[in-house]
């Protein structure tokens, strides 16, 4: 019998508030218990931030339950109310079409098969087919208006001149709803969501209670923050995203990789499989050995993994090795050089018109002026595909160049750049 799931999300800081713990381990040491979390469709996928829900739920399935995955095909339609102003309503056939997309981000992560088989669940089978009637009597009726009013993201769009629309106020009727319904369909005890969502939690536990008299429970992980204050999942070039369309597995990777020291043992904690004697060895290297950046590598490597499979996850370890001169730049191929190349500074030259090294090290910004160039390469920081140039007047040609048209440039051994030629 291995660590009760209970303690395990308390070691790797994931309780942040429960309705009640106790009862919740009784009912978990009773038997499989069946749990959920909703994603709302509201882009076109799900960023790192809903990775905590995703692998909660994981975690749930590792020890036995049954754990339901709810896309929001209703919810999706409407949104939960932001602190700051109204969501833009999506269509029905955009709300449709990233609904698709999420499940197929959703289910690699979670197992189908098997006595404890995860489900997917879309809430627009019952809201959809509620008439206004049904909601108002069936739902309405046991919610009281001075506590919505309460919840934090209502009263700071209450006290705002955006106002909020009785749509977006609704919003927590119709995912208590999803509570009620997941009850009664599937007996589902319990749902886990981020502690932002903690009103809305403890209203689907009040709605359970008032219309089944059944006392069911809330979970809340805490929202992952990072040590310099900037938000987690988000980088300069914006949401790091779980679609490799939009956000690269190289630059995922990196995301991780570059994680503060302050930041990686929680996580190691909340996002990776590691146990904890690894993880407390790992974090003691990155007081011991900071500049090794082990416990970075294997976090990255982890996470990737687990997002983007073990190939991808090669690829993009042979490319930022290759970048800094410890693997073959021309075993990668051309996407996943594009890819590490705009997570660098970039620049375009033309072959035709012979550049020398000095004109490409200004075009990709790795020199401010020709001047600044020349030394760089008399000082001998100059490095084209990882081999040093030593002559100011040196030039490309056709063969130096690697998949997808490119020169990768570095000064030094660490500022990488990257010239494509066309």
């Amino acid at each position: 019998m291995g660590e009760h799931i209970l303690d395990e999300l308390a070691w790797r800081g994931l309780i942040a508030q429960h309705t009640d713990l106790d009862a919740l381990r009784r009912d978990c040491d009773a038997g499989p218990l069946t749990l959920y979390a909703g994603f709302d469709p509201t882009a076109p996928s799900l960023h790192i931030g809903h990775l905590t829900q995703i692998l909660t739920l994981r975690r749930f399935q590792h020890a036995g339950h049954r754990p339901l995955a709810l896309v929001g095909g209703a919810t999706g339609l409407i949104g939960d109310p932001k602190p700051t102003a109204e969501r833009v309503l999506n269509s029905r056939e955009v709300v449709s079409g990233w609904v698709a997309r999420l499940r197929r981000q959703i289910e690699p992560l979670l197992d189908f098969d098997g006595p404890h088989a995860a489900m997917m669940v879309d809430n627009l089978d019952w809201i959809g087919s509620m008439s206004a009637i049904d909601f108002l009597r069936d739902v309405g009726k046991h919610f009281r208006v001075n506590r919505m009013l309460a919840k934090e993201a209502v009263s700071a769009r209450l006290n705002s001149d955006a106002g909020i629309s009785y749509t977006e106020f609704s919003y927590q009727l119709l995912q208590s709803t999803d509570f009620l319904e997941l009850y009664r369909r599937y007996g589902c005890a319990l749902q886990i969501g981020g502690s932002d969502q903690w009103g809305n939690l403890t209203a689907g536990v009040d709605l359970v209670h008032r219309v089944q008299q059944r006392a069911v429970h809330a979970l809340a992980t805490p929202l992952i923050t990072k040590a310099d204050g900037t938000k987690f999942g988000k980088t300069e070039t914006g949401t790091v995203w779980l679609d490799p369309e939009l956000t690269t597995p190289y630059a995922f990777f990196q995301f991780w990789i570059n994680a503060d020291d302050r930041d990686v043992g929680g996580y190691l904690r909340a996002f990776t499989d590691l146990g904890r004697e690894q993880i407390e060895e790992l974090e003691q290297a990155t007081v011991e050995r900071p500049w090794a950046r082990e416990a970075q590598r294997a976090l990255a490597e982890e996470m990737t993994s687990l997002v983007h499979g073990a190939d991808e996850t090669r690829r993009v370890v042979l490319a930022a090795r290759a970048l800094f001169g410890r693997a073959d730049l021309r075993e990668l191929d051309a996407a996943t050089l594009t890819a590490a190349m705009t997570e660098a500074p970039t620049g375009t030259v033309g072959l035709s018109q012979q550049p020398t090294i000095v004109d490409l090290l200004v075009s990709c910004g790795l020199a401010d002026s020709r001047g600044a160039a020349r030394r760089t390469v008399r000082e001998g920081g100059a490095y084209v595909n990882n081999d040093k140039v030593a002559d100011d007047s040196w030039s490309p040609a056709a063969a130096d160049l690697l998949p997808g048209g490119w020169l990768v440039l570095r000064r030094g051994k660490r500022h990488i750049a990257g010239v494509r030629v066309q």
